[in-house]
């Protein structure tokens, strides 16, 4: 590799740890009440679970790049907060299938609404077509990560 390709990979190392470590730092120093009403998994698993239907914990956890027994125990605590029910899987009976509740969609609808505002204030500077750019960047980052965690 060349020194140039090495250094911007450096570069693309530090700014993913930053971004993590700042976007956390966000999360947590944010006055409002909606960031706080969920926490990271819980709010990630309902993001999912409101896009992509109902799935059992495999499907999920597959989805999430997790080990089924972590699922498995952040689901239990969202079904003991009423954010989520199990029913039955009509296609394997022995199993179960995780659902969104209302209250578990409202929560989540507050948590991404607050995101969002925040977002939009941070890059109110940014013209329409760099945030474009970056939210297909994002995306192609975490497809990449996807992939490569799937091998």
């Amino acid at each position: 590799m060349s020194d140039d390709h090495e250094s911007t990979l450096g570069q693309i190392e530090t700014e993913v740890a930053l971004l993590m470590r700042f976007g956390e730092a966000t999360r947590r120093a944010t006055g409002t009440a909606e960031h706080r009403v969920l926490d990271r998994a819980a709010y990630v698993i309902l993001r999912h679970l409101a896009d992509a239907g109902p799935q059992n914990v495999s499907a999920l956890a597959a989805r999430l790049n997790l080990d089924g027994s972590t699922v498995t125990r952040q689901v239990s605590a969202l079904q003991r907060d009423g954010l989520i029910t199990r029913t039955p899987d009509p296609s394997d009976g022995r199993g179960t299938v995780i659902s969104p509740t209302p209250a578990g969609l409202q929560r989540m609808a507050a948590v991404q609404a607050a995101r969002t505002r925040l977002y939009g204030d941070m890059l109110a500077d940014w013209s329409a077509d760099d945030r474009a750019t970056l939210a297909a960047l994002l995306g192609r980052l975490n497809q990449a990560l996807v992939n490569r965690n799937r091998r």
